[in-house]
């Protein structure tokens, strides 16, 4: 395996062995926190093998939900604590190298996941370098093309605290379901008028 070709050109070569289905599944993290200037940070790791940027993810866990395993993952790897969210925020592909001669292309699932604690000790601490970017730079930093795409999501929907959230429902109970859709677009014109 070539790794300066591109990732597709790589990925190409196992494109019938993943249209069967024949993929390994692994849950990720994108870890992210609100840094000192309210700006949303992103964190990176490196691997233990190719030292390529990414983000922590392991194998399925029998008893975890895939969250679950997220959040654990971004611990032993990354020393990060926090609540990963249930629903995916997506999918990328990228091929696993076990050795020179055994690879497999892999299927991760990807959860986000609001940082609430940073530790300096941790499981894989002496195996990894970690970095917090801003998520353009993360999306430059990784190989992956659909990787690339959901770090730069993260510019286009901020992680929401609970009390935004909370405003949020609050502005939407405001508007009587009597006065929703047309019927709340034409009481404003009346109003205006």
């Amino acid at each position: 395996m070539n790794q300066n070709e591109p990732h597709l050109a790589r990925l190409a070569a196992y494109a019938e062995t993943m249209m069967n289905g024949e993929m390994a599944e692994q849950f990720g993290a994108i870890c992210s926190r609100t840094g000192a200037d309210g700006t949303i940070e992103v964190l990176l790791i490196t691997t233990r093998e190719t030292h390529r940027w990414t983000i922590p993810k392991g194998w399925p866990i029998k008893g975890l939900k895939p969250n679950k395993v997220a959040e654990r993952e971004a611990w032993e790897e990354a020393g990060v604590k926090g609540k990963a969210e249930k629903k995916p925020f997506g999918y990328y592909t990228y091929l696993k190298v076990f050795d020179s001669e055994n690879v497999m292309p892999s299927m991760v699932e990807v959860h986000r996941l609001q940082v609430k604690k940073v530790c300096a000790k941790f499981p894989e601490r002496k195996e990894r370098t970690l970095e917090w970017l801003s998520p353009s730079e993360a999306a430059t930093r990784v190989q992956e093309p659909e990787l690339k795409s959901l770090l730069a999501r993260l510019t286009e929907s901020p992680a929401q605290t609970p009390w935004q959230k909370k405003l949020g429902r609050e502005k939407r109970s405001l508007i009587p379901p009597s006065l929703s859709g047309e019927a709340f677009g034409k009481a404003e014109r009346q109003r205006a008028t």
